[in-house]
């Protein structure tokens, strides 16, 4: 009798208001807002896609603002539909609806739409890398798998402030806890007050990936976050030789509704054929190289010494200061900011572009 209730309900529209049914805090300034159809139609999307609802905002032109938010509801569960928002300093929609929004309100929303989405890859693995509300993607994605019962195997890796900070930790958890493969890992920037964190510690890298999915690149890769995040996630993956075909992302800040809207990735590419001077100061020495070969390995080949522990990036012996050109470098927490404003750079993960000078 369910069964053909369900199918005799009609597909939700946006030309139909969403009715709020619940507001749930998930963390300080965040809060996930679930929403129903008042006619009872059903929500048909693809895990990953977003909204874009229309925010009453009396001090902005028109009276009203419209801010993108992605479902992390998943659409195995059709009768609602979730956002999950997070404010910022400056937020204008998401302030509103954390202070105002309530349970019978109803509110205009768009789509639901974008690309972000792995309902139809043919993967058997997964890595799913996010950082923040980034999260809300992979939430639906992984639930929506959950759900169906697929033969799950998915690495889900998830980067905050603090592990108090880690949204729907509890849920996953949960489900990672009846599900093998569903493995979570975490990575915060520091610990809470008083509450030991035994788990990674630091900024993603290079070496936290081969620690956490030994098979990455057996992987299809889904990323979502702040953009100088999923540029570093790009570097590591690709440094480490990564098939970027297999790698998807999505800005929280700009999520992607058509193909003609996928940004243009201008990544640093390496190549064996593009070649490379580094001149070395205070020796006199200058080499020719390929972009490929590191400023370590050009300074050895030369018959140069720059003292150098781990070459992964990560001890930092090896900084040296670049007095000329740019180089491109990956490292994994060996070198700080300030350090690389001042010019400095790691000379065992740095790749020389063009024409570079070293005091070395």
């Amino acid at each position: 009798m369910k069964d053909l209730e369900t199918q005799s309900r009609t597909i939700w529209s946006d030309s139909e208001m969403l009715e709020c049914v619940s507001v749930v805090p998930e963390m300080p300034q965040t809060a996930s807002f679930s929403f129903r159809a008042p006619s009872g139609a059903l929500f048909d999307y693809q895990p990953g896609q977003f909204l874009t609802l229309e925010i009453p905002a009396p001090d902005q032109p028109g009276g009203v603002v419209h801010r993108t938010y992605t479902i992390s509801s998943s659409p195995s569960r059709p009768r609602s539909i979730t956002v999950t928002a997070k404010a910022q300093s400056d937020s204008i929609g998401t302030r509103w609806m954390l202070d105002n929004l309530q349970p019978g309100m109803r509110i205009k929303a768009l789509g639901p739409a974008g690309l972000f989405t792995n309902a139809d890859s043919t993967a058997k693995k997964f890595l799913f890398i996010s950082a923040g509300s980034g999260i809300t993607p992979m939430m639906s994605m992984t639930t929506c798998m959950w759900d169906e019962g697929q033969d799950l195997d998915a690495v889900f890796i998830n980067c905050a402030k603090r592990p108090s900070e880690i949204i729907f930790r509890q849920r996953l958890e949960h489900m990672a806890s009846r599900m093998p493969g569903l493995d979570l890992k975490f990575v915060v920037e520091e610990p809470d007050l008083y509450r030991p964190w035994s788990g990674y510690q630091g900024v993603f890298n290079q070496l936290m990936l081969g620690l956490m999915a030994p098979d990455y690149l057996e992987r299809e890769v889904y990323c979502c976050g702040p953009e100088p995040f999923m540029q570093a996630v790009r570097d590591a993956l690709a440094g480490l030789g990564f098939d970027m075909e297999n790698y998807h992302q999505e800005s929280f800040g700009a999520p992607v509704e058509t193909e003609a809207d996928q940004p243009d990735l201008d990544d640093v590419v390496l190549d064996d054929d593009s070649h490379a001077e580094i001149t070395f100061d205070l020796s006199g020495v200058t080499a020719k190289c390929a972009e490929t070969d590191t400023v370590l390995a050009a300074a050895r080949a030369s018959g140069l010494n720059i003292p150098s522990g781990c070459t992964f990036g990560v001890c930092g012996t090896c900084k040296v200061k670049k007095t000329q050109g740019e180089v491109h470098m990956v490292h994994n927490g060996g070198i700080s900011e300030d350090d690389i404003e001042a010019g400095y750079i790691l000379a065992c993960c740095s790749h020389p572009i063009g024409k570079l000078a070293v005091e070395v």
